[in-house]
């Protein structure tokens, strides 16, 4: 298990393929927390493995689990999720030119420049960010409905607004008279 988040590729061999593990440290995880927005990070891993593609180019492959832990969109009640994934991507010293008036998604989304230094700090806080739940929610939590209205008028409720069940109702009622 490797200490050091980073990855100098010019130094790295072309021949032979390279394995990585790396547990970040307590400060590094608070770290990536903050950045993302998060109440904790905890047990973060990283299996990496980077293969030569060609003279110049890398295939990396992360397989990582990480305990995160968001506030609920409710209630800003802690809710903790596991997440184990594994994403890849291709670092290319030919990397294509996009003409940004006509730029569309590539084919292949996990290409990126060359660097001269992967750092798993970055690579990992991309990877979790992407895997984030989107709405975390407690188990408890619910969101009630609350209705306004100035003084003297009935507030609308979101079944008034609701005009095709009306038509429904009356639908019935007349075939019902049939």
């Amino acid at each position: 298990m490797t200490e050091n988040p980073t990855i100098p590729l010019a130094k790295l061999p072309l021949g032979q393929t390279h394995r990585v593990s790396w547990a970040p440290a307590a400060a590094q995880m608070r770290k990536l927390a903050d950045n993302l927005d998060l109440i904790d990070l905890r047990k973060l891993r990283a299996e990496v493995t980077l293969s030569p593609r060609g003279d110049t180019d890398w295939h990396m492959s992360v397989g990582w689990g990480a305990t995160v832990i968001q506030p609920c969109v409710v209630s800003l009640a802690p809710v903790k999720t596991r997440l184990e994934e594994t994403n890849a991507l291709t670092f290319t010293a030919n990397m294509p030119q996009i003409d940004e008036s006509e730029a569309e998604m590539p084919e292949d989304d996990g290409l990126e420049p060359l660097p001269e230094v992967i750092d798993l700090n970055d690579v990992l806080r991309e990877m979790i960010s992407l895997a984030l739940p989107a709405y975390p929610r407690a188990e408890a939590a619910q969101l009630d409905a609350t209705v306004f209205g100035p003084p003297g008028i009935a507030p609308m409720t979101d079944e008034d607004a609701k005009p095709f069940a009306g038509l429904a109702a009356l639908k019935d009622k007349l075939d019902g008279q049939d």
